[in-house]
């Protein structure tokens, strides 16, 4: 049995030392958020405590990659993400 892969397009926020957000892809998006909570994810997202703000479900990893580009262009919407984290 063939079992298709998911992948997922996530932003992640904090407010140490001030709100941020950070938007990123995985096939694990509870795995991926809690290498950045232990300082293993991105260099950006280390020392920090992060929380999942938004997730997006996609068929591949180039539909992921695309759609992970357009959302970190948006400001306007991760500022109205960043908004609950206050």
């Amino acid at each position: 049995m063939f079992r298709i892969m998911k992948f997922y397009v996530y932003i992640i926020g904090t407010t140490n030392p001030r709100a941020r957000t950070y938007v990123g892809w995985s096939n694990d998006v509870n795995k991926r958020i809690e290498a950045h909570n232990t300082s293993r994810g991105a260099k950006y997202t280390r020392g920090s405590k992060w929380k999942l703000l938004y997730k997006e479900t996609l068929n591949s990893k180039s539909e992921a990659m695309k759609r992970e580009a357009v959302l970190k262009k948006d400001r306007k919407f991760r500022t109205q993400l960043r908004t609950k984290l206050i």
